[in-house]
């Protein structure tokens, strides 16, 4: 990604101001993500023009990557372990149940909706959209009103998903540029599926587990810097992404995995706390630049070739193709009906969804445009549902919650 000085002018200027207000916003309806898209789009080529930010598919894609893998390292670090072990049978069953009915029901409505799209490019559109986003659902699984519970179980959800996503991804690809034809559909999937997560969970656990030992041994005889110990912190995150990645791995189940272990390593939590401030303030400036990126490079030359079918789809995509699978494989839960919709609709699409675009784009198929143009169109809209619901059902559900459990 290329900026002038002015684009960095403007950048900063805006950080500044938005810095100031960020405490108050929080309580609003309005999300972080739902300002800088605007922001990004009013001052891009669609608006005022005064910002020019260079953006091609190779740079967005490692920002977005390096911002994402962030997010699901400090996300992770900050879970808590004890609630998810009492309650993994949720996010297991959205993951191995709700997400694979994701991806059939989105491929669906891709072949009622886009008939130029061939087979493979329907699949490839219904994984595109089908993980959910930590960065959009952080407002819901941050809030203290949320039963822990569903905090975590959503956390774990956005955590895992995308990396699933990814060796499905990459086969279908494969299979609409016809690489790999001496293997089987099968052979290939589960080929990059243990490819993919092995790496992932062994790269992540790895340097998750290794590195709070050697700080730990490192604080026992103060050698670390009360500085630069919140910026060790970072270079775990993209030592994790950068390593899985690398070895053919998935960079993003190692960047959570990691985080997880990471996390779990520090009892005092005032501690962990302190400790995950730089990268938290960290992920703040990425998540910043990346959205204004997207706003102005993206959406504004997105938004002019948006027909009524990608209209439908999206919103198809953010309603029945999540909700549906969601409500279904919790059917037999003891979760009451509001925290099913609840779990259901909170699944927003985001970072993830963007770095596949890129990934589809560079592959150039017959329907990679569309494709692009539908994902960048779904993520808006996104941005803007979920960063206007967030925080006001977030709050109710859990006042609620609490009223009940009292009783």
């Amino acid at each position: 990604m290329i900026f002038t000085y002015s684009d960095w002018a403007i950048l900063a200027g805006f950080a500044l101001m938005y810095s100031m207000i960020a405490g108050g916003l929080q309580r609003t309806w309005i999300s972080d993500a739902m300002v800088f898209v605007i922001f990004g789009l009013l001052f891009g080529p669609f608006g005022l023009g005064i910002l020019q930010i260079n953006v091609n598919s190779e740079n967005l894609k490692l920002i977005v990557e390096l911002t994402l893998a962030l997010i699901l390292f400090t996300d992770a670090a900050n879970a808590n372990l004890s609630v998810v072990k009492n309650s993994i049978r949720l996010p297991s069953r959205l993951l191995l149940v709700g997400l694979p009915l994701t991806i059939g029901l989105g491929f669906g409505v891709s072949r009622l909706l886009f008939g130029d799209l061939s087979l493979v490019e329907g699949a490839i559109l219904a994984t595109m959209l089908a993980p959910t986003d930590a960065a959009l659902g952080k407002a819901v699984v941050t809030n203290p009103d949320v039963p822990a519970v569903i905090r975590e179980d959503l956390n774990i959800e956005s955590g895992l998903n995308d990396g699933i996503c990814v060796p499905i991804l990459l086969a279908l690809l494969a299979i609409a540029t016809h690489q790999n034809t001496e293997d089987s559909t099968i052979q290939l999937l589960l080929g990059l599926f243990a490819e993919e997560i092995g790496i992932g969970l062994v790269v992540g656990a790895s340097f998750g587990f290794i590195s709070p030992q050697l700080g730990k041994f490192c604080r026992e005889h103060n050698w670390l810097s009360k500085h630069w110990r919140q910026v060790s912190v970072v270079c775990v995150a993209i030592l994790c992404f950068a390593t899985a990645q690398s070895w053919g791995g998935s960079g993003f189940i190692a960047s959570f995995v990691g985080g997880l272990f990471f996390g779990n390593a520090f009892k005092p939590k005032s501690y962990k706390e302190d400790l995950l401030l730089g990268s938290e303030a960290t992920c703040n400036a990425l998540t910043l630049i990346t959205w204004i990126a997207f706003g102005s490079a993206v959406v504004s030359v997105a938004l002019p070739q948006i027909t009524w079918q990608i209209v439908v789809y999206a919103i198809l995509s953010l309603t029945i193709v999540r909700m549906v699978p969601v409500f279904l494989c919790l059917s037999r839960t003891t979760l009451n009906l509001e925290s099913k919709l609840f779990v259901g609709w909170f699944g927003p699409r985001g970072l993830a969804s963007i770095v596949f675009a890129v990934i589809v784009l560079d592959e150039r198929l017959p329907g990679s445009n569309t494709l692009t143009l539908i994902v960048a169109f779904t993520v808006v809209l996104s941005v803007l549902a979920h960063g206007l619901t967030a925080n006001p059902w977030a709050r109710s559900y859990g006042q609620r919650m609490g009223q009940n459990k009292a009783d």
